[in-house]
């Protein structure tokens, strides 16, 4: 039977980057994939662009990364954004950047993206196995041996020196990321720390959100409450869904959510619908357009500042009847909205879970990991990379740059063992 130097499991964002860092020091590699084509989680990742990488300073990424960002301080030096954009760029896949320092593909394609590195791959002669199940990984003296494989419903054992986990977390399930890692990691004694999903959208109580299912907000300022404590504010764009809210400022917030309801904490969203406005600007703003209105209708008045599909929700819940003329609106009326508009409140009462989270918070503890090549303390030649690591991020692309720079770590300290 055949015998590899490298055998990657996980044909994604970690694994692709393995792959190819082992195959540039010469490295004989295969690359398992359990599902039938390789990178699904990439190809629907940013709505089907996939935000690559981030623009931002190693010091910024640090303060989007989470629990110990420093533990991918050599894994960043080694390989950062600028590489993995050269990567692409010199194998003919252009980029351009976006707000906030995002990376996309030019033609906002994820599949050009996938397509590209497996075209690298494929320039390297590594071998790839689709529909392959790892079941196993075997060690003789703490050390790896080989794999047991599960293709295509027959059981098959590969010979090789280094084994590169890159299966991903337990979000998006369909996708192949349904935690396979975690269980064969565990079996060969590392610890897994709190799995959980992150970057997901959030459920609230009630039909408001409902009833404004669709809208978006491009600059609201977003504040999460844990009980009856302010713990954080994103200033961003969100939306509402009939479950509740979604959005890049909601997924930044839902960990904080995701862990407080664990603990049975009450947690709410705060929506400042006019950021802009402090409070006495916005009554001086709300004061003048009333007095200006006399006889029109309160709810074609509030057109003037907000999208029309909150108007009739507002007027609902500052209990104002919205054929009301403005000059007969009161002063505690006009209080009422005011309010409403800096403090939009949703009671959080649970989340989508791992089947529409971005990714999976908790992992391999890295304490149990050498930062500095990716390997395992536990197993010699037993390397991990990408989100099965206890390492995650914000959104604008600093997840899919650790699982490169982690990907490409691992796949050098890999070659150098042949």
């Amino acid at each position: 039977m055949k015998q590899y130097d490298v055998i990657v499991v996980g044909a994604g964002a970690a694994g692709f980057l393995s792959a190819i860092s082992a195959g540039e020091n010469g490295a004989n590699i295969l690359l398992l994939e359990k599902m039938n084509r390789e990178g699904r989680k990439m190809l629907i990742s940013g709505k089907g662009r996939c935000n690559i990488t981030n623009t931002a300073y190693q010091s910024a990424f640090f303060k989007k990364i989470y629990p110990k960002p420093k533990f991918l301080k050599y894994a960043f030096f080694q390989f950062f954004s600028k590489d993995i954009i050269n990567l692409l760029e010199k194998n003919g896949l252009m980029t351009k950047e976006e707000r906030g320092g995002r990376i996309f593909p030019e033609k906002d394609k994820a599949a050009d993206v996938v397509n590209t590195l497996l075209k690298i791959i494929k320039s390297k002669n590594i071998d790839i196995k689709k529909n392959a199940k790892l079941t196993e990984i075997i060690t003789e003296n703490d050390t790896v041996k080989a794999v047991n494989i599960q293709i295509d419903g027959k059981f098959e054992t590969i010979n090789t020196k280094n084994v590169i986990l890159c299966t991903g977390g337990k979000s998006y399930p369909a996708t192949g990321s349904s935690g396979d890692g975690f269980v064969v990691a565990k079996k060969l004694g590392h610890k897994i720390i709190n799995l959980r999903p992150a970057l997901v959208p959030l459920k609230t109580e009630g039909n408001i959100a409902g009833k404004l299912q669709g809208l978006s907000l491009k600059n609201a300022n977003v504040s999460i409450w844990v009980n009856n404590k302010k713990i954080r504010s994103e200033f961003g764009e969100m939306m509402f869904a009939h479950f509740g809210l979604t959005g890049p400022v909601i997924l930044t917030l839902s960990k904080i959510a995701v862990d407080a309801l664990a603990e049975k904490k009450d947690v709410e969203i705060s929506i400042d619908l006019k950021p802009a406005l402090g409070e006495q600007k916005l009554d001086n703003r709300l004061q003048r357009e009333l007095n200006e209105s006399g006889k029109k209708q309160i709810r074609n008045v509030l057109k003037n500042l907000l999208p029309a599909k909150l108007i009739p929700v507002v007027l609902e819940l500052t209990k104002i009847n919205q054929y009301k003329e403005c000059n007969q609106i009161s002063g505690k009326e006009r209080k009422r909205i005011r309010v409403l508009l800096k403090d939009l409140r949703f009671k959080i009462t649970g989340h989508r879970g791992y089947k529409e989270a971005i990714i999976t918070a908790g992992g391999i503890d890295t304490n149990e990991i050498d930062g500095k090549t990716m390997m395992s303390k536990i197993i010699k030649n037993l390397f991990f990379a990408g989100e099965i690591l206890d390492s995650d991020a914000e959104t604008g692309g600093y997840n899919f740059q650790i699982a490169f720079s982690t990907g490409w770590l691992a796949g050098k300290s890999a070659s150098k063992n042949i």
